[in-house]
């Protein structure tokens, strides 16, 4: 960029900073976000400025080449960093356009009138779920508007209360004498008896047992059927809990899940170039289009991202609603975080080495090959490269090899320009999601056993099991998972021991790095940070409510019968309240008056500082009443973007340990 002789290097490179910051805010100011010459103009620029520093870092800060630790360790370091910036920018291309098909399901509601509407059968598998997991999904299936439909459970845990639940509440049951080729297997099973009635269905919905529909997810996917080409549609996933990043840190009012980006942004992306991708639950399919294909393919261990690529190969496409549908459970646990996260890597490269890869022969678009492609480097360069960010400057502390030689000046003129364009740029076209430290713990949680399934699938993609992703359970107690966080432990201490050696010791004044010794100080001061926040996921804490209402509401308490108050309900479940405006004994009991459920029994378990807690006790039908209130009725829960000064005051809250569930 320009230079400016009158100022020292370091004002200077801190003019471009600014400059550049500059400019990135007034255009996002002026431009708008879902227009594609916008974004193209924005993401042009952060091409520009990735290869001027990756330029920079290749010809100035590695080096010479040499039989030297020094060499070895700062090309290495060079090429984890330039594989993960490849696919950096894979990803900007995606993100360059967006689709939104609103007006496109207004346009075609009910486009098959006059005839009646299409029989939809709705899937609902599981495993082991239990009773409490699968109501509520149940619960919200029934209430779909859709007139013709048929909802069945698919229970591959042969349960024989599962069975007995299903009749009682009026919905069919399948189970099947294996569990061959596990969910995918599962619903083949169910597909198959389907298509041996004389009357299948025209269309199949796919829910996780843990995933509650709103009332208009079915109207509101088959109006995209109108096209008869589409073969599947995909709608985002939403939580009604708090995921283990959110709720270890106490972050579930101030910051996203770790989906929202992927979902609300990333899928609306991939369909406005036509790659948007199944995912499994919330989605409805053709089935005369499943049927053409041989059903759910079982040969990857995510069948949902593998039956986008068979589907497209036989001339059938996927496309994706961006809007709030359904609601399900996101994992409570790290372990099972993890567990999931894995598992979609370990499918991913399953699929990069099959029949339907980027190198094979079949009748996949250009697209779609890179579909896969940007996928897997994804799966392979985020999450090692993540981990190098954190091992390489130990490598100068303890041993005095220099990974990244360059001074201050440079460093602000071509990483910290490029970076503050990208951060401005993303938190423009995703209205705010991405914030930095946290977007690194999100990726470090899981970057061993991630990295791990990534290059083992590569390498022997077939004999993996399908682990499922446990729901549910207990969590009622703080547990530390030290598995997962005695790696993190340990670098956390090498990174403070070794930053104390260097800055008390006389060590730190004679290592022969130049500049480069306030370059790794700054890195590693950034890597204590991370490393703090993600020891602090790995204590995970009490869960306590599933589901809170947003507004307090007016409610009115019965006492033998009789109105005595009426109160504000500030934390309403389906199975316990917080009440404000009346102090009950505990263990009093007495009925509530609640909207659209009429009089549950309750017993109070709690006294609080305005009120009293209450436990519920609704019979069936209440019971069904607030599951139908809470989530077939609801609006998506939670946050979308980063709110900062709750933000900000969530986290101070949490390292000084008072973080509590909101």
């Amino acid at each position: 960029m320009w230079a400016l002789p009158l100022l020292s290097e370091t004002q200077s490179a801190l003019v471009e900073f600014v400059a550049v910051a500059a400019a990135a805010v007034v255009a996002t100011t002026l431009f708008m976000r879902d227009r594609t010459a916008h974004r193209i103009v924005l993401f042009a620029v952060c091409f520009l400025l990735a290869a001027r520093y990756l330029f920079w870092r290749a010809t100035e800060t590695v080096a010479p080449l040499g039989l030297t630790l020094d060499c070895l360790a700062s090309w290495s370091l060079l090429a984890f960093e330039a594989v993960a910036l490849t696919g950096s920018l894979s990803a900007f291309v995606i993100l360059s356009r967006t689709r939104d098909r609103a007006a496109e399901v207004v346009a075609h509601l009910s486009w098959w009138e006059p005839t009646p509407p299409p029989r939809v059968a709705i899937l609902i598998a599981t495993y082991n779920e239990d009773e409490e997991v699968l109501e509520r999904t149940i619960v919200g299936a029934l209430a779909l508007r859709h007139p013709n439909k048929e909802v069945i459970v698919l229970d591959d845990g042969k349960r024989d209360w599962l069975r007995d639940f299903c009749a009682q509440r009026g919905v069919g049951y399948m189970t099947r004498p294996d569990n061959q080729g596990a969910k995918a297997g599962n619903m083949n099973n169910a597909l198959r008896v389907l298509d041996g009635r004389t009357d299948p269905p025209e269309f199949v919905a796919i829910l996780d047992a843990d995933f509650v529909p709103h009332r208009g997810f079915i109207s509101r996917t088959l109006a995209l059927f109108h096209d008869p080409t589409v073969g599947l549609v995909q709608t985002p996933q939403h939580f009604f809990n708090a995921d283990p990043i959110q709720h270890n840190l106490g972050l579930s009012r101030s910051y996203p899940d770790e989906q929202r980006f992927f979902f609300d942004h990333m899928q609306p992306a991939r369909d406005a170039w036509g790659i948007a991708f199944c995912c499994g639950t919330s989605s409805v399919a053709r089935f005369s289009a499943l049927k053409d294909i041989g059903w759910f393919p079982t040969d990857s261990v995510t069948e949902d991202f593998m039956i986008t690529l068979v589907l497209q190969d036989a001339g059938w496409k996927t496309v994706y609603l961006n809007e709030a549908l359904t609601e399900g459970l996101a994992p409570e646990g790290l372990k099972e975080y993890v567990t999931q996260r894995a598992r979609w890597c370990l499918g991913m490269m399953q699929i990069a080495r099959s029949h339907f890869g980027p190198l094979s022969r079949n009748n996949l678009r250009l697209r779609d090959r890179w579909s896969v492609v940007d996928s897997v480097l994804y799966w392979t360069s985020t999450f090692p490269f993540r981990m190098a960010a954190l091992v390489y400057p130990l490598l100068y502390w303890f041993a005095n090899i220099v990974v990244v030689d360059a001074a201050v000046p440079d460093v602000i003129r071509y990483f910290g320009t490029y970076y503050v364009w990208i951060l401005i740029t993303l938190n423009f076209v995703t209205r705010g999601v991405v914030m930095p430290i946290l977007t690194d713990v999100s990726q470090l949680l899981g970057a061993l056993p991630i990295s791990r399934a990534a290059f083992v699938g590569l390498i022997r993609p077939t004999g993996h099991p399908f682990r499922v992703t446990a729901k549910g359970g207990d969590r009622s107690r703080v547990t530390v998972q030290w598995y997962l966080m005695a790696p993190f432990l340990v670098v956390l201490a090498l990174t403070v021991v070794g930053l104390l050696l260097g800055i008390m010791s006389d060590r730190f004044a004679f290592f022969d790095a130049g500049d480069g010794k306030s370059i790794v100080l700054f890195w590693t001061l950034y890597n204590v940070v991370v490393l703090t926040f993600t020891v602090l996921v790995c204590i995970e804490l009490p869960r306590r409510e599933r589901h809170i209402a947003d507004q307090p509401e007016r409610a009115e308490v019965l006492i033998d019968g009789q109105p005595v108050e009426s109160v504000w309900l500030v934390g309403l479940t389906q199975d316990l309240v917080r009440m404000r405006g009346l102090r009950l004994a505990e263990g009093q009991s007495g009925r509530l008056r609640i909207r659209d459920v009429g009089e549950v029994h309750f017993l109070a378990v709690a006294v609080t500082d305005d009120g009293a807690r209450l436990n519920l006790m609704p019979d069936d039908t209440q019971q069904a009443a607030l599951i139908e209130r809470f989530y077939a009725d609801g609006d998506a829960p939670g946050v979308v973007t980063v709110r900062v000064g709750a933000l900000l005051e969530d986290l101070s809250r949490r390292l000084s340990f008072g973080a509590r569930e909101r």
